[in-house]
């Protein structure tokens, strides 16, 4: 049994299309987190064609970026799932064959983690997304997987993990994707690249200058995190003097911990 974990955050004006991608997919059931919404999200998803096979988890405070996530991927596995589907609430674009292919991977081609290339025809970058880029290469690197990966990493695009992984990865990991990467090559479980969806076919909204700062600042930390942990060194987010937080105080673990052992889980 499969299931697809959406997070969602004031996501009105697209969901209904996000969730549309779900419909023909092989899954037994949509797992969506209720991230703090102020809109109506919650009624437009509550009135979709799927919603027989929706568990909505509401979370009336917003729990941070990633934090829903690892709530949605925990539930799933104390629900005995044979894998899970990472589909993030604003991906609006016609990409249902692309999630079927990462379910593939996981379900009839013994993959423990299948990522999406964002960038496949990539030929020039500039400003922030170039730097963005470079941390996750220098991330994979250290890996020793930029052949296979390039720059792919489950922070970006939907993306798929077996059970083994859910089984082998701490539940705090899956809230800071790069970690999840580096945890998965460290236990010797298999990556691969099982799709691609240049960023712009996923058609996820344009946000404000600043929102998109504080992403690429939050996962340039996070690959630092990771980088970190493969080296065998304490977690770091700083790099030449410049720390890289961007929305990581926000994240709630605190809320993830009492919610996976509220499932009986151990965090």
């Amino acid at each position: 049994m499969i299931s697809v974990v959406v997070p969602v955050k004031n996501e009105e004006t697209g969901i209904a299309k996000t969730l549309d991608n779900c419909l023909n997919l092989p899954v037994n059931e949509v797992i969506i987190v209720l991230n703090g919404c102020t809109d109506n999200s919650h009624e437009i998803i509550k009135n979709h064609p799927l919603l027989k096979k929706f568990e909505i988890l509401l979370f009336t405070q917003p729990l941070g970026i990633d934090i829903p996530r690892a709530v949605g991927a925990a539930y799933a596995y104390s629900k005995n799932c044979s894998g899970v589907l990472f589909l993030d609430g604003d991906m609006q674009g016609n990409i249902s064959s692309q999630l079927e292919e990462l379910i593939t991977a996981v379900t009839q081609e013994d993959v423990d983690m299948a990522l999406t290339d964002c960038y496949p025809y990539l030929s020039t970058r500039t400003g922030i997304a170039n730097t963005v880029l470079e941390y996750r290469e220098k991330l994979n690197k250290t890996l020793g997987l930029i052949k296979e990966l390039g720059a792919a990493n489950p922070c970006h695009g939907p993306h798929a993990v077996s059970r083994r992984a859910l089984e082998t990865i701490p539940w705090r990991a899956f809230a800071i994707p790069p970690l999840s990467l580096a945890m998965a090559v460290e236990n010797q479980l298999k990556v691969k690249i099982a799709t691609s969806i240049p960023h712009n076919m996923l058609l996820s909204p344009l946000r404000n200058d600043d929102h998109s700062i504080y992403i690429a600042e939050t996962i340039i930390g996070d690959c630092l995190e990771a980088i970190c942990h493969i080296k065998g060194l304490p977690p770091s987010r700083e790099d030449n003097g410049i720390y890289y937080l961007g929305y990581h105080p926000e994240r709630k673990f605190g809320v993830l911990e009492e919610f996976v052992r509220g499932l009986g889980l151990l965090y």
